[in-house]
């Protein structure tokens, strides 16, 4: 099937209305990446007398230095090259689920221009990297998914409309599984659905590198000076901090940044790392990615639910036969945080959570 990418581009545009040059963020973010000007040159398939023009014209147009040159250690990026390099890792952050969800449904309607006939697997999910992973074996094995990232309450809306096939969801493990569950539990009695796990999933607090602001539980982030990034309010991890936070007595107006929402795990791990909060919470994927230490609180259950019709179809024994493989095992544990010991494994959903017979 035909593989659709999206990338977000944007430039810089001066008081005078200039603009700088489109591909400047590209080179000074392979700069911050390699530490070398060739080797960003070399990523970006471009001259270094170009690059060398180019940067030379943004820090014109921008009127400050963005890049240093020290003999004997490479490129070095100022303080305003940095905070270019880190609003476009933010912008990404931000935006690849959403982007990826759009590619999804462009890939979908070409399938449908080619073999107009072809299943379509809806997948609607909270955003998640073994999520992604899966959609990319989906693809490998030609089985056209449309893959919609969404809030966790926006998900079971689309189950209860018959609006997809695998409605992806997440549950703490423990003593919050079942006020978690009180969230789902009106749609998970309603309908004749199984249960797929796909993982388990650590979530915990994202901190700078060295935790500078000696971050160490729950109760530091309400403490004076410490600034926190927080997820929008239909987010099940929002919904999971607050239970946390309840447990602990702290009262989330206390927390500096409590109103302050990211999208993403991703989008709050690049918000710390571009040291626009102390801490933030989430999973431990994307602070490693960010370079962030990490402090994990709780682990949760990663998985789907697929109504009994569904579960019964051809391509959900592919979908099951990819789940069970050891390469999709393999690649779902080298996630940091993650862990796929029951990748694939069915339930009734009074099995698998048995808090709801009550």
């Amino acid at each position: 099937m035909y593989k659709v990418t999206i990338k977000p581009q944007w430039q810089v545009q001066a008081p005078s209305g200039e603009p700088a040059l489109l591909r400047l963020v590209e080179l000074l973010v392979g700069i911050h990446e390699t530490g070398s000007l060739a080797r960003a040159c070399a990523r970006a398939n471009i001259s270094y007398r170009y690059a060398w023009g180019m940067l030379r014209a943004g820090e014109k147009t921008l009127g400050a230095t963005l890049v240093e040159s020290k003999r004997g250690s490479g490129a070095q990026l100022t303080a305003l090259g940095e905070k270019l390099v880190w609003a476009d890792k933010r912008i990404a952050a931000r935006l690849s689920p959403l982007l990826d969800s759009l590619s999804s449904e462009i890939e979908v309607e070409f399938e449908h221009a080619f073999v107009p006939s072809e299943r379509i697997l809806r997948i609607h999910a909270t955003h998640g990297f073994a999520v992604e992973s899966l959609h990319r074996f989906l693809n490998r094995r030609q089985i056209t998914a449309d893959l919609k990232y969404r809030s966790s309450m926006d998900v079971l809306a689309s189950l209860m409309r018959d609006s997809c096939d695998l409605a992806g969801l997440h549950l703490p493990i423990g003593e919050f599984e079942a006020p978690m569950l009180k969230f789902y539990s009106p749609s998970l009695k309603q309908g004749a659905f199984v249960v797929i796990d796909l993982v388990t999933r650590r979530q915990g607090i994202m901190i700078a590198r060295g935790n500078p602001k000696k971050i160490r539980s729950m109760r530091d982030l309400a403490r004076r000076g410490v600034r926190f990034v927080n997820r929008q309010h239909d987010s099940a991890t929002r919904a999971l901090l607050d239970l946390l936070l309840a447990k602990a007595k702290i009262d989330g107006r206390a927390i500096k940044g409590y109103d302050n929402v990211e999208f993403t795990h991703a989008a709050v791990a690049a918000y710390v790392a571009s040291d626009m909060a102390d801490a933030g919470f989430g999973l431990e994927t994307p602070a490693q990615r960010f370079g962030l230490d990490y402090i994990p609180i709780v682990r949760e259950r990663y998985f789907f639910l697929c109504p009994r019709a569904v579960y019964e179809t051809q391509v959900l024994d592919r979908v099951l036969a990819i789940l069970r493989s050891n390469e999709f095992r393999k690649i779902a544990n080298a996630l940091p945080g993650y862990n796929a010991e029951h990748c694939g494994r069915v339930l009734d959903v009074l099995d698998a959570f048995p808090d709801l017979r009550a």
